[in-house]
């Protein structure tokens, strides 16, 4: 027989109860979306009767048993869902086991309650996606291991809060699920090799496979160009120009590189250097970034020479 549902403690189960539903949230264009608590992912509710409420939490296979996951009710919901396996913190309460669930939950109770994350739109939050992004990439490329993690949650943070902004919205609301759902809707589309009969045995052919279900995809594009953000970092931008306009045969200019007489040579210069990067398979704005970075050491170390030293 199957092992029975773990047990959880009045203390750990405080925190068990969801947050509270806008109604309006769940409407999709044109039709009426399930509510969460009816996916496979998330918790029915019922009352038990005693002051608590049993949660059948279905999983891949079903319901689970009502009795493995239970939250005291009373008052308006608050708090994060707990669900059957779930493990403890070092405090000794009980969290689910499913920690991006549990993230996003969270997420919906910090905008349905917090004061200031209320007033936040998502053209608000796009300085804060700039910065976490950077921080992520300062991670990767010169922070630890524990760095990274934090900083990956930081931006999944931006994620979450954009998809909870986005399920308010009155005349075409998404959430995080709806995300999550076209993003693995296309990469099981763009893999056809992983999860079809296509067959590709080297870097090359699937990028070939990637790029022809990219174009099916956005088969309504006319450019080249289409798509491409102007609000990528100028070196960034100049590389990813440079491979689009080879796509269409538009020659990169070259040019001396020593002495540029005006600015729009020192523009020409710039883009022969990111052609030659492109060609050689270097990363120009990394290779622009670590320089600074030596720079940045240079300066530091002069400016913690005595006075006296500089001269």
């Amino acid at each position: 027989p199957p092992p029975p549902p773990p047990q959880h403690s009045e203390a750990g189960l405080q925190r068990g109860v969801r947050g509270s539903e806008n109604p309006g949230r769940r409407e999709r264009a044109g039709r009426d979306a399930p509510d969460p608590d009816d996916r496979g992912h998330s918790a029915s509710v019922r009352n038990a009767g005693d002051g608590s409420a049993d949660l059948a939490v279905p999983g891949a296979d079903g319901p689970r048993d009502p009795g493995s996951a239970r939250a005291v009710a009373g008052g308006p919901a608050r708090g994060i869902l707990v669900t059957s396996g779930a493990a403890r913190h070092p405090e000794g309460e009980t969290v689910s086991d499913d920690a991006l669930r549990e993230a996003a939950e969270t997420m919906r109770a910090v905008r349905e309650r917090c004061a200031w994350t209320k007033t936040i739109d998502h053209r608000d939050l796009v300085p804060y996606l700039v910065e976490e992004s950077a921080e992520v990439i300062d991670a990767v490329e010169t922070g630890t291991r524990a760095d990274l993690r934090e900083e990956l949650g930081d931006l999944l943070w931006q994620v979450l809060f954009h998809a909870e902004i986005a399920a308010g919205d009155a005349d075409d609301p998404y959430d995080i699920d709806d995300v999550a759902r076209g993003l693995t809707e296309k990469m099981v589309r763009r893999h056809p090799h992983v999860f079809g009969d296509a067959v590709a045995s080297t870097p090359e052919e699937v990028l070939v496979h990637w790029n022809a279900a990219k174009a099916a995809e956005k088969n309504t594009r006319t450019s080249v160009l289409d798509g491409v953000s102007d609000h990528m970092p100028a070196l960034a931008l100049a590389q990813k120009l440079v491979g689009k306009a080879a796509q269409v045969g538009v020659p990169v200019p070259a040019h001396r590189l020593a002495d540029p007489e005006t600015e729009v040579e020192l523009g020409d210069a710039l883009l022969t250097l990111v052609q030659l990067a492109r060609a050689r398979g270097w990363d120009a704005e990394r290779a622009l970034r670590e320089r600074l970075r030596a720079l940045r050491a240079d300066v530091r170390m002069v400016e913690e020479r005595a006075p006296s030293e500089r001269a």
